[in-house]
């Protein structure tokens, strides 16, 4: 199963250079949706990796697809604070990981 990150080449460089291999720099909204749209129909992809502050600015339907994903499993990480990866976490195990 693939490690996959999709955002903008600023994002995607540091895991480029962690030497993951299978990125995405999507050039605007309606690419960005049609990407993710299609990487949540791969089989062979296990993780996408996506800014948080663009997972912010995606439709709410595809919002909804992506945290309710279990395969591919959708994490959103970013700069700012954000409890998306500990909601993802605690959904998938049944447990907060931060009590």
């Amino acid at each position: 199963m693939d490690i996959v990150i999709v955002g903008t080449p600023e994002f995607t460089l540091g895991f480029q250079l962690a030497g993951i291999s299978t990125l995405y720099n999507p050039e605007d909204d309606e690419a960005m949706v049609s990407t993710l749209s299609g990487l949540l129909n791969n089989k062979e992809v296990g993780v996408v990796v996506i800014d948080s502050a663009t997972q912010a600015t995606l439709p709410e339907r595809l919002r909804a697809r992506l945290s309710a994903s279990v395969s591919p499993t959708v994490l959103g990480i970013g700069t700012e604070e954000d409890t998306t990866l500990r909601d993802t976490i605690r959904k998938a195990i049944g447990v907060d990981l931060w009590k």
